[in-house]
């Protein structure tokens, strides 16, 4: 079964230095082309992602 990552999630481990590898490990529910779609939406939502990031980080 596949479940649900917040992408602003897997932005953080990305910008926390974890390989595309290393994240695929971790989420084993994951594909390489899920990766391809999520880093296609933080380019695209810049900002969102960025107070997604925030709002988690101060929980």
């Amino acid at each position: 079964m596949r479940t649900r990552i917040p992408v602003w999630a897997l932005e953080r481990h990305r910008r926390l230095g974890w390989s595309e590898a290393r994240i695929l490990d971790n989420f084993p529910t994951l594909r390489a082309a899920d990766l391809v779609n999520a880093w296609s939406y933080v380019d695209a939502h810049p900002e969102e992602i960025e107070r997604s990031i925030q709002e988690n980080e101060n929980d």
